[in-house]
Order: C-alpha cells, then structure tokens, then sequence
C-alpha cells in the first residue's frame, strides 16, 4: 500500500532563521526535535549522508542533505516500511517560510497495519509538536496541537 503523510506548516520567519534553526536537529542542544515527550533523535555520525539512526524503534540513513533546504531520510526499520520522509524549507518570501514534512512510502500488509493502528497517530502528533516548536520558537504565542485519545491511550499502553 501506498502511503502519502505530508505536514506543513508557514513560519512567519526568513529562510535562513529556519537555516539556523535546523542544524541543531538531533544534536545536544536540539531546538527542533519535541524531545521532552518523544524519544530524542540521534545519528551516530552527526546530519549528514549516510548517518544510520533515528528514534525509538524508527531506524533510518540520512539520504539527502542539502542543510537549509532539504533532509531526507531513508526507512531502515520497521520491516516493511519501503521509502522516506524528509523535511524541507521553501521561501515565500523575504519574511515567510514553508516548512514541510512528508512521508512517502511503500507497505506491505503488516507494515500497513501498524502504520494505520499506530505509528501514523504517533507520528501526527509527533511532527505537529515538532511544528509547534519551531513556531514557538519565534513567538510567545506558545501553541500546543492537543493529542487525541488514542494517542494518549498509545503512549499510556506503550510506555
């Protein structure tokens, strides 16, 4: 099965904030990645191609990286799970970004019902306290994407 997950958001910020902003993705002083609710993300060799890594059971190599513009990761695990997902920076323009975050991939029909029974919840709610962050980075306005229930049940059965 095909599955298409995109996430977006505008950042009422230049280009290069959102630059900055991102080469601190998955180091110690990460100001991107919702670590306080989510397991960290790490890469043994730092951002950059080829870096094997990921977080909690989500294992992936660093296929492209274009810093500023573009990062895109490879699936290594789950089984299963046959593609990427990347996260990209466009300008609008002097003083708007794009930021979007996209999975594309491939499933066989284990891979599909996990994905749809639990990952895909997790990762929604994952991306958008992602989103949040880099929003409220910039702003006092301190948004907070409120989980479903199932999420919560989720994290509650999961640990």
């Amino acid at each position: 099965m095909r599955i298409l997950n995109i996430h977006s958001r505008i950042i009422a910020q230049p280009k290069n904030e959102l630059e900055i902003l991102f080469s601190s993705l998955s180091s110690k002083n990460d100001k991107i990645w919702p670590k306080n609710h989510w397991p960290r993300l790490k890469f043994k060799d730092g951002l950059k191609v080829g870096a094997k890594g990921g977080h909690g059971a989500i294992r992936y190599t660093i296929e492209i990286f274009n810093p500023g513009e573009i990062i895109q990761f490879r699936f290594d695990k789950p089984q299963g799970f046959n593609g990427v997902h990347r996260f990209e920076i466009i300008e609008l323009d002097s003083q708007n970004s794009f930021l979007k975050h996209r999975i594309d991939m491939k499933t066989n029909l284990r891979a599909s019902l996990i994905w749809y029974i639990a990952i895909k919840w997790l990762h929604d709610a994952l991306i958008e306290d992602l989103l949040d962050r880099v929003e409220n980075h910039y702003n006092n306005s301190k948004k907070r994407t409120k989980w479903s229930l199932w999420v919560k049940f989720l994290r509650k059965i999961l640990g």
